[in-house]
């Protein structure tokens, strides 16, 4: 049967690809060719909740606006905007020129416009509670949005929200077209319908999925020629990283992201060069990821040392984070002495924060021993991909006069317990969904409180939460980034976390590949890469 789904996937889906390797006819640089060793959950983009699914439902589908590299917001579907003077009106003009993938479902003409009324229904599909999709939340600043007429698509919000752009750039907010999903008995997880670059041709889960180029798709280069530049997207699951970056080196997949353990040091020098046999082979690509990877004490833990300042104070100060990187990284990151916030991002301001000082971890250590009369020991829960910084951080904790066991468990297991309070001290990481800083302070709003939202500390503080609801009725940017400063610093006098690294995206990519690209939201988009061919 797998022999027969490899014909398959030769013969319809990459017919331009030859099987057949005595041919003369090689179109292999028409194919962009990645392995994604984690699950794709789904290609509904009212699903679109974890990476892998993300990347994949960013090459299918479009919204009102997207990101450029640099996270400037850009015109994508809509063409123009107006915000009114409460900031609480959007006003969208659409383009007239964006047609679905074709389908036969759209009846005759096997495709059609997409107009206001489309993302009239493709929100509304987020607050369907029969629905249940992850993407709710987007919308939770929004009293109303309708379609005026086939062009102009209005949202009003009850509150002010200067970041609301930037949730409409999150695939949640892609367009789909009702009378394809509407259809009894189909399947729009596994049958994709949307606007993008590409579209859905084939998905077996977990062993391939392919995507061919979008010939309708309505965005051009600067040159005026039309986008996507190659004819496919080739995906495959092979679920270990160091087999994946085995492929990449054969020649076999054309791009790699990331750092695994597995193979960091193979590919990588301890500074964070690529090692001298591959720098004829591949291309580096390194910049900003809007990543911070902390530690987070659960602050309503019935009893323990967690629930004292000054072990967490302790902790923070007892480990050198650059040493850290340096040795465990190559060099793949920035140390996280300055808060939650992470560089590249604007409210992120050098605070005094945590740097490496034992002398004072020892003495709040010691003077937690005098008044409790106890010696700190805690439970650390984490991953096996997070089991060498685990062991370097309880070696220097122990050198302070902290005890720390450890305790590793599968990633879905581990981000279950974290969101059901079971675990007081745990290994987390929290990656923007939207260049706003408020995503990342939103981790200790008290309202917020997980299960429920992304409070996993269960951090609760009066002046905290006044700070942040100010900070979504201030219009003035440089205001509302002075109050996320003020957020970050109160954060780090009570220290619920222990702020690890600010992580760096990395991609490798074979020199026959150009166009790619990187972005501090590490998004995959694949439109404007080509390949040339790959001397044999």
């Amino acid at each position: 049967m797998r022999l027969a789904l490899y014909s398959f996937y030769c013969i319809l889906t990459l017919s331009f690809v030859s099987c057949n390797k005595d041919t003369t006819t090689d179109r292999d640089d028409l194919v962009f060719r990645y392995n994604e060793n984690a699950t794709v959950n789904s290609l509904d983009p009212a699903f679109a909740k974890i990476r892998p699914s993300i990347w994949i439902c960013n090459q299918i589908f479009s919204g009102l606006v997207q990101l450029d590299d640099s996270l400037n917001i850009k015109p994508e579907i809509a063409k123009s905007w107006t915000i009114s003077e409460d900031g609480k009106t959007y006003t969208f003009t659409l383009r007239n020129d964006v047609y679905f993938h074709k389908s036969h479902y759209f009846g005759p003409d096997s495709t059609r416009t997409v107009k206001a009324s489309d993302f009239e229904y493709s929100l509304n599909r987020l607050l369907d509670e029969d629905i249940a999709s992850p993407g709710r939340w987007i919308l939770q600043s929004v009293a109303h949005f309708e379609a005026k007429n086939d062009s102009i698509f209005e949202i009003k919000l009850n509150k002010t929200f200067p970041g609301f752009l930037g949730l409409l750039s999150m695939k949640y907010a892609s367009v789909v077209p009702k009378e394809v999903i509407e259809t009894p008995g189909y399947d729009f997880r596994s049958q994709p319908i949307g606007t993008g670059p590409f579209q859905f041709k084939f998905w077996e889960e977990n062993v391939k999925l392919v995507l061919r180029k979008n010939p309708l798709y309505f965005e051009k280069d600067n040159h005026n020629v039309a986008l996507p530049y190659l004819e496919a997207i080739a995906v495959t699951f092979l679920p270990d990283k160091q087999s994946g970056f085995l492929q990449f080196v054969q020649g076999k997949l054309d791009f790699v992201s990331g750092l695994d353990p597995s193979y960091k040091d193979e590919i990588l020098t301890q500074k964070g060069a690529l090692q001298p046999k591959y720098k004829n082979e591949v291309d580096m690509i390194t910049g900003p990821y809007l990543n911070t990877e902390y530690l987070g004490f659960k602050m309503d833990s019935k009893e323990g040392p967690v629930l004292d300042k000054r072990i967490r104070q302790a902790m923070n100060f007892g480990f050198d984070r650059s040493k850290m990187i340096l040795y465990l990284k190559n060099g793949m990151g920035t140390p996280a002495v300055n808060g939650i916030i992470p560089a590249g991002l604007p409210g992120f301001a050098a605070i005094p924060g945590y740097d490496y000082n034992p002398e004072k971890a020892k003495a709040l250590v010691m003077d937690y021993k005098k008044s409790t009369g106890k010696n700190p020991e805690l439970m650390m829960s984490t991953t096996s991909s997070y089991l060498d910084i685990a062991e370097f951080l309880q070696r220097e904790w122990s050198k302070i006069g902290i005890s720390t066991q450890i305790d590793i468990n599968p990633p879905s297991t581990l981000t279950q317990s974290i969101s059901t309070g079971k675990v007081s001290f745990f290994k987390a990481s929290w990656i923007a969904d939207y260049p706003d800083a408020e995503n990342y302070l939103s981790l200790f709003y008290s309202k917020n409180f997980s299960p429920n939202g992304p409070n996993y500390t269960h951090f609760s503080n009066t002046e905290f939460d006044r700070l942040y609801e100010q900070a979504f009725s201030e219009s003035d940017t440089q205001k509302r980034l002075l109050l996320y400063q003020k957020m970050d610093a109160l954060m780090i006098e009570e220290a619920p976390v222990i702020p690890l690294f600010y992580d760096k995206a990395v991609r490798f990519t074979r020199k026959n590949v150009s166009g790619l690209g990187i972005n501090p939201l590490n998004l995959l988009v694949v439109k404007r890469v080509q390949k040339k061919p790959e001397a044999k």
